[in-house]
């Protein structure tokens, strides 16, 4: 116990004030956060939490580094370890090393026994050599999967490989025992040894001969707590996903976008939110994320999912969109539901201005805010603390605006009606239209409202210009926080934020959001 202490003391002090800290921060700010909900520095904090994606990111970087990091010490110490016996001079410390413990073979510091050997064979003869070839493999193919480009071109790829994560830990948890520690560090001690090494155990010598011993497997001490709650979080998820779901409504969009609207018992959500969903008729195991494109005050929930790989083809047919005939509720395929889980648009109704910038499909989660902020309103509720927003809408071509813009149309009307167009501006653009193009198209279709979207408020051509936008609505709504939520690429994640830095100043303050999954 005294060597241990000796040996790993100071690493165990370091890991506990670190975790101490951690532990501190996160209670003291989760109850800062429930106390004061609205305080922006306390719900930067809380807002780490919804970016769990870039986190676990993150930590995956850091685990391939250090992998790699482990990987290279230990060719370098097998180089070493070989070079030990083949250079058979008892005159060197590292060969008297090497040869310790070949009576007994219980004592040894060196794992290569004998010089008729080589690094390979040892890798593949020991349990720590095994177990780390392995957890590498299985760390390879879970990070190469993990590639965008394999991510959203073969998803299922995605999905299987990165269960490998299973041999990983369990691989980790019986990885040790090569480097080796010694044991009578009191009656050996190294620093005043070392230079006495040809008369070690000698009669008349202080210096007894070292021993050593291989530490036992430590890493499922660090496992065992995130493996249990991995293990209750399943758990719980499970349960969930066991509760009926029944499917309400099925819309077919031209665009190729399948809408789904869903009842289930006890199901309750806020605006962004995300839910994740299984068909088994389509596969048993694959758990897909959708966000929310209804409002809370809705008594269903519903998901717009757009038709781009196999499962969601799969998901396609079983609710009847390759056939002409209507489905009946009971033809309709099985649906499993876990969630809603929380996302950053959570927060667009803690500011007084907001701008929504959608993408593509991306513009989901601003579906159910803007229809939430439309129930609101209508219901004259005093805690909406929103008085403007504006919506980016921005799409590569015609056949995206189809679904969203019936939702659209209908706000266009209801809020005219209420003498509150002023409320929500709204600007939709066609990205991969160039002017002279649309000029020509608009020739030809000259009518009140615009040609592509029926909205009085006539599509734009190409991309916005950020700069222009950012400063028109810093100039109307000075000494004010506004809220940038994105639901896109990460290229015009890094433009927004970028923007939103240049222009807090005078007064307004830009604050950037973006959806993570």
């Amino acid at each position: 116990m005294g060597n241990f202490a000796a040996n790993e003391g100071l690493s165990i002090f370091v890991i506990l004030v670190w975790l101490g800290i951690n532990a501190f921060l996160f209670v003291h700010f989760y109850m800062a956060f429930l106390t004061d909900k609205c305080s922006s520095p306390l719900r930067t904090a809380a807002r780490q939490l919804d970016r769990n994606l870039t986190f676990h990111k993150l930590v995956a970087y850091m685990i391939g580094f250090h992998t790699a990091v482990h990987i290279v010490a230990h060719l370098f110490n097998f180089e070493w370890f070989m070079g030990a016996q083949l250079d058979r001079n008892s005159s060197l410390l590292p060969f008297v090393l090497s040869e310790i413990g070949n009576g007994d073979n219980a004592s040894f510091l060196n794992p290569i026994r004998t010089n008729e050997t080589n690094p390979t064979i040892v890798m593949f003869t020991t349990i720590a050599g095994l177990t780390g070839v392995v957890i590498t493999l299985a760390l390879i193919l879970i990070i190469t999967s993990s590639m965008e480009v394999i991510r959203r071109s073969y998803f299922e790829v995605f999905w299987y490989t990165h269960h490998l994560f299973v041999i990983f830990f369990i691989g980790l948890v019986f990885h040790g025992r090569i480097v080796r520690g010694q044991t009578n560090l009191q009656a050996h001690n190294p620093f005043q040894c070392r230079d006495h090494f040809e008369t070690w155990g000698e009669n008349g010598t202080f210096c007894p001969k070292p021993e050593f011993a291989g530490n036992p497997p430590m890493t499922w001490k660090w496992v065992v707590g995130p493996m249990i709650l991995y293990v209750c979080e399943r758990m719980v998820r499970f349960y969930r996903s066991q509760q009926k779901v029944v499917i309400t409504k099925v819309v077919m969009h031209p665009s190729k976008t399948l809408e789904l609207q869903m009842k289930m018992k006890g199901f309750k959500m806020e605006v962004g939110q995300y839910v994740f969903m299984q068909c088994p008729p389509v596969s048993a195991l694959e758990w897909h994320p959708f966000t929310l494109t209804s409002a809370p005050e809705e008594d269903h929930f519903s998901v717009h999912i757009r038709i781009v790989g196999d499962w969601t083809q799969g998901l396609y047919e079983a609710c009847g969109g390759d056939k002409d005939e209507t489905q009946d509720a009971w033809e309709l395929p099985k649906m499993l539901i876990d969630g809603p889980f929380g996302t950053a648009s959570e927060d667009v109704f803690n500011y007084e201005v907001v701008m929504l910038v959608g993408a593509g499909i991306g513009v989901t989660p601003f579906a159910s805010i803007l229809k939430s902020v439309w129930y609101k309103t209508i219901q004259q509720n005093q805690n909406v603390f929103t008085k403007k927003i504006y919506f980016y809408w921005l799409c590569p071509e015609t056949q995206a605006f189809e679904w969203f813009a019936d939702l659209l149309q209908s706000l266009e009307r209801q809020m005219t009606s209420k003498n509150m167009a002023d409320f929500l501006s709204y600007n939709i653009y066609l990205t991969r239209w160039k002017e002279n193009e649309a000029a020509h198209f608009r020739v030809h279709h000259e009518a009140e409202n615009d040609p592509i979207t029926g909205l009085k408020q006539k599509t734009l051509y190409g991309k916005p210009n950020w700069d222009n936008e950012f400063s028109t609505i810093g100039t109307k709504h000075p000494n004010t926080k506004v809220g940038v939520f994105l639901c896109g690429p990460t290229m015009l994640g890094k433009a927004l934020e970028k923007q939103c830095l240049s222009h807090s100043e005078a007064g307004v303050k830009f604050i950037f959001n973006k959806e993570n999954f």
